[in-house]
């Protein structure tokens, strides 16, 4: 087991005018679970692969506990990568994969079959060792991935999206297997996921990337409570926080018919705050006068889609792009419906603030 870190990494790709990772700095802990997240594009998988010693560090370096591994070969880093697909092969059965890369290192066929078992028993693959991959499940399979690495015994895992080709509920599932493996096993392992959720059950700490930049570093808690600026406020959380471009004046930021107080300087300002921060309340003269379009009933919760009444809300920092709605979480069976007009608070400390002209919280 070992740390990792990257200092001031960089890769920028041949023919490219922008890195894919720039200046990347990041210190993962010995035994950490470090999840990498972004939108597609964000260079979180560059970042792996650079790790990996599968892409190039065109700048900075990166180092395996105290050893520089920035131009060492994939084979000489001590790493052990679980993909996306998983990469198994069809001819040969589960014992005979997970063994494979032992085998090649001329490893003693005793202590092959010993740390085949114990994996197996680990990942609850033991009667399945003498199948082949096609008679696997999707879940399976990928356990067999996640074997094939745990023999092997590496300071760090790094894993490449390795639930994105399961289903919705196999993937919950799966990830709960996966920390709870990492967490026994005790392996520093960096994660790679577009998915938030993903990243807010799984890590230990989270890593934010936006265009080859570390945005945001830290754990889940911080991450969502105290988002460092619009974009990790936009991306962390689901639904997304709502975020809108306000006018201070007086104490009061307006933004058509809605208005809310503050304790912020005249001007323009953006304020966030998250779907469960929201209150239905009496119509008053400071919140938001809201016309839901939709809700969305999902047993534990429902989610009203809101207008804001007259018009004016251009959401901002959503990953996915400004949808104009305003999101209120609330309990199952409100009664609200499409069409019904109500008004909302923002609950006590539930406001964040960012600057304009940066997006840094304020």
């Amino acid at each position: 087991m070992a740390t990792v870190t990257f200092d001031q990494a960089t890769r920028v790709y041949p023919g490219a005018s922008e890195p894919s990772v720039d200046k990347l700095s990041l210190e993962v802990a010995d035994g950490e679970f470090l999840v990498l997240v972004g939108p597609s594009g964000s260079g979180k998988s560059t970042a792996l692969r650079m790790l990996a010693g599968l892409e190039e560090t065109n700048e900075g370096r990166i180092l395996i506990g105290e050893r520089d591994v920035t131009t060492l070969e994939p084979k000489e880093r001590d790493i052990a990568m679980v993909f996306q697909n998983y990469a198994l092969y069809p001819h040969m059965s589960v014992r005979e994969n997970m063994g494979f890369a032992l085998k090649l290192a001329g490893m003693d066929k005793a202590e092959i079959n010993k740390r085949v078992g114990e994996a197996a028993r680990t990942l609850d693959l033991t009667e399945y060792l003498d199948r082949k991959p096609k008679a696997l499940s999707g879940g399976q399979r990928q356990r067999v991935a996640m074997g094939r690495a745990i023999v092997r015994e590496p300071q760090v895992f790094l894993m490449d999206e390795p639930l994105s080709n399961l289903d919705a509920k196999l993937r919950v599932q799966t990830r709960t297997q996966i920390a709870g493996l990492q967490r026994r096993m005790g392996v520093t392992t960096l994660y790679v996921t577009h998915d938030q959720t993903e990243a807010l059950t799984m890590g230990d700490r989270i890593a934010v990337l936006n265009f080859g930049v570390l945005q945001q570093v830290g754990t889940p808690h911080e991450l969502y409570e105290h988002p460092d600026n619009v974009f990790v406020a936009g991306f962390i959380g689901s639904p997304a926080m709502n975020l809108a471009r306000f006018e201070v004046s007086g104490g009061i930021a307006r933004l058509g018919q809605a208005a809310l107080p503050v304790s912020l300087p005249d001007g323009g300002v953006i304020l966030g705050f998250r779907p469960e921060a929201l209150r239905i309340a009496p119509a008053s003269s400071a919140g938001l006068p809201l016309e839901v379009e939709f809700v969305e009933e999902l047993g534990s919760d429902s989610y009203l889609y809101c207008n804001l009444v007259g018009g004016g809300w251009i959401s901002e920092g959503s990953a996915e792009g400004s949808t104009g709605h305003i999101v209120v979480r609330t309990g199952p069976r409100s009664g609200v419906q499409a069409g019904d007009v109500l008004h909302a608070e923002v609950a006590q400390d539930g406001l964040h603030a960012f600057d304009v002209e940066t997006g840094e919280r304020l």
